[in-house]
């Protein structure tokens, strides 16, 4: 499998181009590799299908988010798989083809084929689900074709007429003197059809509202504001033939009591005793997986840092594992028995280190 080329490299934009430039520079290679222009040329069918994928990301907002944090293995873990195909492509992008080109991805078809609209659900998960990924069963109402009409909008037995006012394109064209406008057929709505016999489980508009079950799965590394794209489980088109939306699942994280998450590192913080601390000690150490032996080192101060390599979160970019973070927090005693206190002060009477010596020698030397 080849790699994914830059999706920047492709369109031949820096990184912090502007929409309006970058709707230039899509233009300028769908015009090019257009396949309407191309005939029986499957390089310049490829072309043309590279930079409508890398001009779908870097025109959407939260995509190039994901994108320029993750790269290409960031989008596959969100779920985008780019256009499926020319259906796919002019349907999205049908109004710059039309704008910019004079042409529509349909060729000579009358009505635009609508896609239909995109659904946000807000998802909840633990952080242990965020660390190594789950798969959720979720609910989603939605538009969806009905199954008695198959989505035509007739009664069984009969069909659609084509309009008679428009004759199928769906448009009116007046002229204007030197301009002619297109709007709207008031009669069909545009859909360049007429339903004479509508269907009576749906009413004519060949889609239903229903509660679908889709299976999530989430990759492991999400994090708070991480967007997951289903293709094609959005509300059915409300045309004939037309594409499904997508579902984008919006994922948020519970906090853990006990780690913090940094990007894909995690932080704890483990008390020891000022004897620990002096002395050094071999400890249970809690991790994602389990608890793991850790040596605190003689001298360990408050404070002090500690890594344990490999042991965070994977990255959704690269896969790797980030790292364990460990602050120690050293505990002073507050109730000490009478043997404790004169061991302390037999100490304190040895310690040629404390703190009011060292300040001493300060002013002494001051």
């Amino acid at each position: 499998m080849t790699e994914k080329r830059d999706y920047y490299e492709i369109l031949g934009v820096a990184r912090d181009v502007s929409k309006q430039e970058l709707k230039k520079a899509y233009r300028k290679l769908a015009i090019k590799h257009h396949p309407d222009k191309n005939p029986d040329n499957k390089e310049a069918e490829e072309k043309f299908k590279e930079a409508s994928e890398a001009y779908e990301v870097i025109n959407d907002e939260n995509k190039r988010q994901i994108y320029d944090q993750f790269g290409h293995r960031g989008l596959e873990g969100a779920g985008h798989t780019g256009p499926s195909g020319f259906e796919d492509i002019f349907s999205s992008f049908g109004d710059i083809f039309e704008d910019f080109f004079g042409f529509g991805g349909g060729g000579s078809r009358g009505s635009r084929v609508q896609r239909g609209s995109d659904l946000q659900y807000n998802m909840t998960i633990d952080f242990m689900e965020a660390a190594f990924g789950t798969e959720k069963t979720i609910s989603i109402p939605r538009m969806d074709i009905c199954q008695t009409c198959k989505g035509s909008g007739c009664e069984k037995g009969t069909s659609p007429e084509t309009c008679s006012h428009c004759h199928g394109t769906g448009q009116f064209i007046q002229s204007q003197g030197f301009f002619k406008v297109k709007t709207t057929c008031p009669y069909c709505k545009g859909q360049g059809r007429i339903i004479s016999n509508p269907c009576r489980k749906c009413r004519g508009a060949g889609r239903i509202e229903i509660t679908r079950k889709v299976q999530v799965k989430i990759p492991a590394g999400v994090d708070v504001g991480s967007k997951l794209r289903l293709t094609g489980e959005g509300e059915a088109s409300p045309s004939a033939g037309g594409t499904c939306g997508d579902l984008y699942v919006v994922i948020d994280v519970k906090s853990h009591k006990f780690f913090q998450r940094d990007n894909a590192d995690i932080i704890c913080a483990i008390d020891i005793s000022f004897i620990q601390a002096a002395l050094g000690d071999e400890i249970d150490i809690p991790t994602l997986v389990g608890e793991k032996k850790f040596k605190i080192p003689k001298g360990t101060q408050y404070g002090d840092i500690f890594r344990l390599r490999g042991e965070g979160i994977s990255s959704l970019r690269t896969g790797r594992r980030g790292d364990q973070i460990i602050k120690v927090i050293i505990k002073t005693p507050t109730k000490l028995n009478q043997k404790q206190v004169k061991l302390l002060n037999e100490f304190d009477r040895l310690d040629s280190n404390k703190i009011s010596n060292k300040l001493k020698d300060l002013f002494k030397k001051l």
